[in-house]
């Protein structure tokens, strides 16, 4: 069975997906969860079935701030409590009670908690500065991929693929020669990735408003957070420069994935710009991601798919992968999670002793 890190904050969708009084199904962490939106704009989770019938309460609607069941009426509230039967005297039974998840909006996404209720801290959601909405012209789009979220970790992580996989978008003939660093502060992990002299594809090029022919030093920066939630920073500086971070321009990206199944994994992928550049940057957020989601969807996916596809049910380590310069971050950030996933089923089974 899949060990999954629970004491943590996983994505569970984009704000936007979940407008007032609407109802959104999603399975994370192999569990079904009903997640609303009431009147007033607050947002709670539902374990998807009810216990009467055990029916889906998905299939329902949002009545005066609960979740009505849609086989017999029972309404239940964002803790799970149930708030009203319509039936005979109206008596509600004790054991109608549904399992309620910690919620918290920010950075431009619903958070989940799936683990100890007691120790969901708000302030253990990593910053996304990049996402705020309130500052930032957010663009932003989803992909459920059928491949396990590690995979897509180590994609991200890995960015000297881009040569190989997006010829035609992302990459180039420099790639390979990148300069990276892996640095590890607690439990971050960042890769820095640096690559001097390269001439980008036109299409790039183009929306960077550089000139197709003139050479610059790019970078690719990632922050990673577990269990995989990363901020992704890209620029490029005229080549040359001794220091490109420095005199050169960036865009943030955020890669935000949340396990669905063993196999199968949510993927929400945002840019943004600055609201001081008025309608400008909100276009700009939006051509962005379009333009992101071809690679993504037409490259990106089929890969990771076929990967899981040839992974099966193995065991990742159990194969023995061979390991190349660029495997470091990615390698390093599955340590880390391990690490967390152990400390955390000790932790639990050292609780359990003592009770």
């Amino acid at each position: 069975m899949t060990q999954y890190l629970r004491n943590v904050w996983y994505v569970a969708a984009w704000d936007t997906e979940v407008p007032v009084g609407k109802i959104l199904a999603r399975t994370i962490l192999g569990e079904r969860i009903a997640i609303f939106r009431d009147e007033t704009g607050k947002v709670s989770a539902l374990f998807d079935r009810c216990p009467h019938r055990f029916a889906p309460l998905s299939m329902g609607k949002v009545v005066g701030g609960c979740v009505q069941c849609p086989y017999h009426g029972l309404e239940f509230r964002g803790d799970g409590s149930c708030n009203r039967n319509p039936h005979g005297n109206g008596q509600i039974p004790k054991a109608a009670q549904v399992r309620s998840y910690s919620m918290v909006e920010r950075w431009s996404a619903l958070w989940i908690w799936m683990g100890d209720p007691s120790k969901a801290d708000a302030e253990l959601i990593p910053e996304f500065k990049s996402l705020d909405p309130e500052k930032r012209w957010v663009g932003k789009d989803y992909l459920l991929a059928k491949a396990e979220y590690q995979l897509e970790t180590d994609n991200i992580l890995d960015l000297s693929h881009i040569e190989y996989l997006h010829p035609g978008t992302l990459g180039s003939d420099a790639v390979k020669q990148s300069q990276s660093e892996v640095k590890q502060d607690g439990d971050t992990v960042y890769s820095l990735r640096l690559t001097r002299n390269e001439q980008l594809m036109p299409s790039l090029a183009q929306r960077y408003g550089i000139a197709e022919e003139q050479l610059v030093d790019r970078w690719l920066d990632t922050r990673w957070n577990a269990p995989a939630v990363m901020e992704l920073w890209v620029g490029v500086a005229p080549a040359g420069s001794a220091d490109p971070r420095a005199v050169g321009k960036q865009v943030p990206f955020a890669h935000l994935f949340t396990p669905e199944t063993a196999t199968t994994a949510h993927y929400w992928f945002a840019t943004s710009y600055p609201k001081r550049m008025g309608e400008e940057g909100r276009v700009r957020a939006e051509s962005d991601i379009k333009y992101l989601r071809e690679p993504f969807e037409r490259e990106d996916l089929p890969m990771l798919e076929a990967q899981q596809q040839s992974l099966g049910d193995s065991d990742f380590w159990s194969l023995k992968p061979i390991l190349l310069p660029g495997d470091a971050a990615a390698v390093r950030t599955r340590r880390v999670l391990d690490a967390l996933i152990k400390a955390e089923q000790e932790a639990k089974a050292a609780e359990e002793v003592r009770a």
